[in-house]
């Protein structure tokens, strides 16, 4: 059971997908974690119950970083959180494994809410305010042989992801992909979707991506 405050994201199919994903990393007590995005702390639950000993969870939402310390506090685990705009808190750090759940939801508007719910989906116009300062500022936060970790859906532009981490020196994969029924975000922006060309007028449905990079 997750404990979640009200406003902080829940953890739906792309929360699944990621975990699913990290499965194949390899993780001991000395490797080093960066639970970005960090939400009701899924990912730091996971590293934790994973055996690793440090593990740092950076969220905008201090509702978010509260919920992660308590998921980790009730499974016996003291997970170090700090609140702050993506990397800044831990720019000065190095890590071996960044995971990243970010905001990816195509908006009305470029600019992103500062708070509420919506702080939790919107990510701009073309939903990669968030995503495209993910590939630009984690590169330089992994070690020599870390890994990026980071989901969100193909209707933010999967190939801009590829090639941006591909310009900043990384190896990039697909890790895993799944098509999954719009929740009810994407149901509520649909015609805004349809209109610019971004959805058919009869789909329902989008697809997840999980891209790992290795520096």
């Amino acid at each position: 059971m997750i404990i979640r405050f009200p406003g902080v994201y829940r953890p739906q199919h792309d929360s699944r997908i990621l975990l699913e994903s990290l499965d194949d990393e390899q993780v001991h007590a000395g490797t080093r974690i960066l639970d970005l995005c960090a939400g009701s702390g899924v990912v730091s639950v996971w590293a934790t119950g994973s055996g690793a000993r440090h593990v740092t969870a950076v969220d905008v939402s201090r509702r978010a970083l509260v919920s992660t310390w308590l998921n980790g506090a009730v499974r016996g685990h003291r997970v170090p959180v700090a609140r702050g705009d993506l990397v800044e808190p831990v720019r000065h750090r190095r890590f071996d494994l960044i995971v990243a759940n970010p905001p990816y939801v195509p908006a009305e508007h470029d600019g992103l809410p500062v708070r509420g719910r919506a702080r939790c989906g919107d990510a701009g116009h073309e939903g990669r305010a968030v995503l495209d300062r993910i590939c630009t500022d984690t590169p330089d936060l992994l070690d020599d042989g870390g890994r990026l970790v980071v989901v969100h859906s193909t209707l933010s532009g999967a190939g801009k992801t590829r090639v941006m981490l591909g310009e900043s020196g990384l190896r990039v994969e697909v890790a895993r992909r799944m098509r999954v029924p719009f929740g009810p975000v994407l149901h509520a922006r649909r015609r805004l979707l349809v209109d610019r060309g971004v959805i058919g007028p009869q789909q329902c449905t989008e697809e997840l991506v999980v891209f790992r990079a290795v520096k």
